[in-house]
């Protein structure tokens, strides 16, 4: 379990690395790049890949206002040379960044992470954080 998780939280990112196959890990982290809660991930591994995928849909987003696309992003796709990166929205003011083996089906995972953050997207938001408070 992450040290500053939400424990109710920890079971949705394992169903998800559970259910899609040749899934590795599943990180759900803040806006600011905090990893909040996961699965399958060190948490030193998870906070690296939850300010990664943090700076990746930053970028996707600024790119996008210079396209003159002001919609949110939906998605931010990774592959490496045997590892394919998925970072999507998950609910107002939170992520997820999956990371998975090259061959994972990207039409499952695309789906499987879509269906995970609307069913659940009131309990993944993650609130801003407030001048002078602290965490964990």
């Amino acid at each position: 379990m992450f040290h500053h998780s939400d424990p109710d939280l920890d079971w949705l990112m394992q169903g998800l690395v559970e259910r899609v196959p040749r899934t590795r890990s599943a990180v759900l982290l803040s806006g600011d790049g905090l990893s909040t809660a996961g699965h399958g991930a060190e948490q030193d591994l998870a906070d690296q890949l939850a300010a990664g995928a943090s700076a990746l849909y930053s970028l996707a987003r600024g790119l996008g206002t210079q396209l003159g696309d002001t919609g949110e992003v939906r998605q931010v796709v990774v592959e490496l040379g045997s590892t394919v990166l998925f970072v999507a929205t998950a609910g107002a003011g939170a992520r997820m960044v999956v990371v998975a083996d090259r061959d994972v089906d990207p039409g499952v995972m695309g789906y499987e992470m879509s269906a995970l953050a609307k069913s659940v997207r009131g309990h993944l938001a993650t609130p801003a954080r407030q001048p002078g408070t602290t965490t964990g």
